[in-house]
């Protein structure tokens, strides 16, 4: 969340549309209530880490069911809701900007407290401790430009920035919090209108030398793969997108160790972790059962 590295459907989806490959998921009957049903989006960050939160249950010696690769946002959103699946981790800024539908903020704990209150009162759905990292827009350039050019943050990229070439996504553009935004936030100014192309496409434009500049996502794996320096967003101009488990709360009704499983997942991924955990499955091609173990070696019980 394995993918197609870099092509796939940008998680944060601003708008929430019925689709008809749900119907047959929601036309099925509910979750056994013998087992807990993990579930994931259809990338591999949420695909790995749907696989980290069932690997922790099942060292509680939990009964867990996985319904991984479900789909995007509102696909998983509808199946924890209809009881297809019990937890599956989502990001605060998407439960916030998507499904809530509410104003786009840079407020982490503005928007933790929204989505914690909201989803509670309406869906019995609790968000757990946040794993620790959190996965929003990242502005890319070279690791050879960011040396060479001494540029750590945006701020000091400011004045570079006239002469180089960006290359964004569709979603990047179009979003209230990408492009025009940041032009806004940080009077960027370009050497041309940006390059409009698929996601993937901007990582190896870049890479490549046909862009200078791109809008990523801040954990993909390819980051550290092609030697990519992610800018800071030093005036915090992009909204938090911090990941957490959402849980049906008759969960912890039935399988009483599962809360303290997933408490012990709290803060153990940083930012640069979930990017070498990306790495281990969309670059090196390792299986995400065995990265997740991996990783869970080190969490203790």
């Amino acid at each position: 969340m394995a993918r197609a590295p870099l092509t796939r459907a940008p998680r944060r989806t601003t708008v929430l549309r019925p689709l008809l490959p749900l119907l047959p998921l929601l036309a099925t009957a509910c979750s056994s209530p013998n087992a807990i049903v993990v579930g994931s989006k259809n990338f591999t960050e949420s695909m790995l880490l749907g696989e980290i939160v069932a690997q922790q249950l099942e060292r509680y010696d939990l009964p867990v069911e996985r319904k991984l690769y479900l789909g995007g946002t509102f696909v998983c959103h509808e199946a924890i809701k209809a009881g297809q699946i019990d937890v599956y981790v989502e990001y605060t800024g998407t439960a916030h900007s998507a499904i809530l539908a509410l104003p786009a903020t840079t407020d982490a704990a503005l928007v933790r407290r929204a989505v914690d209150s909201t989803y509670a009162a309406r869906w019995d759905l609790t968000w757990t401790e946040p794993l620790g990292f959190n996965n929003t827009f990242a502005m890319l350039i070279r690791g050879r430009d960011a040396q060479r050019l001494g540029v750590r943050t945006l701020s000091q990229a400011v004045r570079h920035a006239r002469s180089w070439r960006p290359a964004f996504g569709y979603e990047f553009m179009e979003r209230e919090d990408g492009y025009p935004g940041l032009l806004e936030a940080y009077g960027l100014t370009f050497a041309a209108r940006p390059a409009v192309m698929d996601l993937g496409l901007t990582y190896r434009a870049l890479a490549e030398g046909r862009a200078d500049i791109i809008a990523g996502n801040s954990t993909d794996g390819q980051v550290a793969a092609l030697d990519l320096f992610h800018l800071e967003d030093d005036r915090h101009y992009f909204p938090p997108y911090e990941a957490a488990p959402v849980v049906r709360q008759d969960v912890f009704t039935r399988f009483a160790a599962a809360r303290a499983a997933l408490a012990k997942l709290q803060g153990t991924i940083t930012e640069e972790k979930m990017r070498q955990l990306n790495y281990q499955v969309d670059v090196a091609h390792r299986p995400a059962i065995e990265v997740a173990r991996e990783f869970l070696a080190g969490v203790p019980r």
